[in-house]
């Protein structure tokens, strides 16, 4: 059987290393610097290489690919001079990335044909009088997860002393469910374990994940999991390779055997039948009376209404809703009866839909009936991507602060934020393409590309009369959607901040990155642009921004403000990072009113039969929207315009593999797609993300706010 990892993800990396050099490869990833990549966390402290259990090297080539995007030369300045927004709008993704760095702030003009590079101090002149010349409800604050828990922290706390509350983060177009979910359930927004859970664990669960490709160090944990005889359960529509057979290349034995499996147990469900499936794995517990009853009396509340309505539940309607027999779910239910400490572990394929927060909810019932919450070795953990997007979070950079923060932060400052509800990031869209946005303010990211229907959001945004962008590379929000006046402004990044920064890991674990290296002297760091812009534009009697210029100022300022953050104030004297305060749950007492943790009550969603669903995916050659290959190894693919398909269905449609065809929605259309075969539940399909966004509706999740990315009705047809 073919094997995922091993020797393709070293030649992966040692290409990166020829195009960037083995030296400076090695002097970052070696540095004292959090990953760059997802957020289940390495380096810091104990160095690039280490994580906070300390048993052996940790590194992949994701991190080893976020790298490649900040260890280039600089672009010219004649680069823009010589080449239009239109010329450039013609390069994919890729191609610009692969330009080089942002060395010089970047300006334009409404009209203008040409991006201008432009001083710093002349980009904070314009910025400023924009925002001076702004109601402050008509602009929104944007962030990504890859800056800086003070860039975060300072930015937000600018937007609300000038006095709005239109600031979110791309959690809203990811992982927002798995917050909304798991405070509604057991009280606390994140993981409920830490990285030493998961070698307890004999039994995990992979829901709606492919971490071969996404969180590559998580791969070895679950090899490592069946190294100890214990269980690894994969819940998938597509049967990726890197969740059946995965080479670890840092571990030894692993490269040495040619990998090892990986999935003990491998469950493909239809696209969007995830919550049938967990009803039914529910269903058969209770029918079996496989239930923690002392756990859920003791702990728990509104069981009652949950085991009545999963007992009403009909064997076919859960099997039709999920496209998995009823035998397989039995078994699922049966190898989850047998284990003593099992971990959930999820990522989009469960959030990413209408009802995502319905998922989440019922992954946690699944945790809570048989006391799988609350002691070592056991509970839930959403993969997240972004290397500091929970840290994000954790600062304050959404529509409402909790109430905590917000009431300990203004009282800290003797001020009163807006009251008003802030608006979450599809309603600023919304808001823009409505005409009442003047401004948007954008700390990383590529919101454009991380929008679902392209077309849609594309005008929203050409729309804003003025946007700011704060990026390493250019993406496509800096080509497209650019008629009116735009700024761009490089910055350092992690390992090049001059003052040490923080990141928090999806185990709520927070590390310190040195930074350090100085690669490119003229650039400034997103800390010292944020503050510059709060001293113009924030009077000091309310707040003297200078004083956050300091980095650990900002983090002492946090460790009053941010609940469980106490231990932020000593880190820069005692290097000791931390695991956040209240959030690991190894005793069954819940952050709740009562400290008991709820059950949820949700139906299974009615699949019309014989419509295709689509999810829009990641490839291994891609972090998040930056795309590093065109092409796709593990799934064996050579490009991404692509539509993966059952073969069976393939043949059913009179298709062949290879053949062209077009892929509609309500909201757009795809054409000339090449048809490819994969083994993906037959009725649903992949085609690839930022690239099958023109598809995706508008319509979100009444709690989440996210779009479903992963469960969209199409046609296919023969292109003519």
């Amino acid at each position: 059987m073919a094997t995922a990892g091993g020797f393709k993800a070293i030649r992966s990396v040692w290409r990166y290393a020829l195009k960037i050099g083995p030296i400076n490869l090695f002097k970052t990833v070696t540095s004292k610097n959090a990953c760059k990549a997802c957020a289940f966390g390495t380096g810091g402290q104990s160095g690039g290489i280490w994580n906070e259990r300390h048993h052996g090297i940790e590194i992949c080539n994701k991190n080893i690919q976020a790298h490649l995007s900040d260890i280039r030369e600089g672009i010219a300045n004649p680069v823009f001079m010589q080449r239009s927004i239109d010329e450039l709008s013609k390069l994919s993704g890729k191609e610009l990335e692969d330009l080089g760095r942002l060395v010089t702030p970047l300006y334009k003009k409404a009209g203008d044909s040409h991006y201008s590079p432009i001083s710093y101090e002349q980009a904070l002149e314009k910025i400023t009088e924009k925002l001076k010349q702004t109601e402050p409800k008509r602009s929104f604050f944007y962030a990504s997860g890859r800056s800086s828990n003070e860039a975060a922290f300072s930015l937000q706390l600018m937007a609300r002393l000038w006095g709005t509350n239109n600031i979110n983060n791309c959690s809203y177009y990811c992982h927002q469910a798995s917050g909304e979910g798991l405070t509604a359930t057991v009280g606390t927004s994140t993981a409920t374990i830490e990285y030493d859970d998961l070698y307890e664990a004999d039994t995990i669960f992979v829901f709606g994940a492919n971490p071969a490709s996404n969180h590559p160090r998580f791969v070895k944990t679950l090899i490592e999991c069946r190294r100890r005889g214990g269980q690894v359960v994969v819940i998938n529509p597509a049967k990726e390779l890197g969740m059946q057979r995965f080479a670890s290349p840092s571990d030894v034995k692993s490269m040495l055997i040619g990998g090892e499996k990986v999935a003990s147990h491998y469950y493909q469900p239809h696209l969007g039948g995830d919550l049938a499936l967990m009803l039914g794995i529910a269903k058969a517990l209770i029918e079996k009376g496989q239930i923690d009853h002392d756990f859920i009396q003791k702990h728990c509340d509104d069981f009652s209404a949950f085991d009545t309505h999963v007992r009403s539940l009909k064997w076919p309607e859960l099997v039709n809703s999920s496209g998995v027999s009823e035998k397989e779910i039995r078994q699922i239910a049966a190898i989850y009866a047998k284990a003593k400490k099992a971990v959930f572990t999820w990522s989009m394929g469960l959030t990413h839909h209408l009802q995502g927060v319905a998922n989440i909810e019922t992954i946690a019932a699944l945790a809570l009936m048989r006391g799988m919450i609350g002691k070592p070795g056991a509970g839930l953990m959403p993969l997240r991507g972004h290397s500091n997007i929970q840290g994000t979070g954790t600062m304050g950079f959404t529509p409402s602060l909790k109430a905590p923060v917000k009431k300990a932060l203004e009282a800290e400052l003797s001020h009163h934020f807006p009251s008003d509800a802030g608006l979450d990031t599809m309603a600023c869209m919304d808001a823009a393409a409505n005409g009442d946005m003047d401004l948007a303010f954008n700390l990383g990211g590529n919101l454009l590309a991380s929008n679902p229907d392209t077309t849609y959001a594309t005008d929203a945004l050409n729309k804003i009369p003025f946007k700011v962008y704060i990026n390493s590379t250019l993406n496509m929000s800096h080509v497209h959607a650019v008629d009116q006046e735009v700024i761009v402004l490089p910055i350092r990044v992690r390992d090049e901040e001059q003052q040490a920064t923080t990141q928090e890991s999806m185990f709520n674990y927070v590390r310190m990155s040195n930074g350090g290296i100085n690669r490119f002297p003229q650039l400034r760091s997103e800390v010292d642009l944020i503050t510059e812009l709060g001293s113009k534009i924030i009077d000091k009697n309310i707040f003297d921004f200078s004083q956050l210029r300091s980095h650990q100022s900002i983090r002492e300022l946090t460790s009053k403000v941010v609940s469980g953050m106490e231990k932020m104030a000593s880190i820069d004297a005692s290097k000791q990072e931390f695991h956040i305060d209240g959030r690991i749950l190894h005793s069954p007492n819940f952050n709740t009113a009562n400290n008991k943790a709820a059950f949820r009550v949700h139906s299974p969603v009615a699949r019309k039969a014989g419509q295709f669903m689509l999810s829009s995916v990641r490839s291994e050659s891609q972090f998040n929207s930056i795309v590093f290959d065109e092409r796709d190894s593990y799934r064996d693919q050579e490009h991404r315009w692509v539509v993966m398909m059952n073969i069976e269905d393939i043949h059913e449609q009179g298709l062949k593999v290879g053949a062209k065809v077009d892929i509609s929605t309500d909201t757009g259309t795809m054409k000339a797609v090449e048809v490819s075969a994969f083994d993906v539940r037959r009725g649903n399909v992949l085609c690839y993300y930022p690239e099958a966004n023109i598809l995706i509706p508008r319509a979100t999740g009444e709690r989440s706010h996210t779009p479903a990315f992963k469960s969209v009705a199409i046609s296919i047809k023969p292109s003519s």
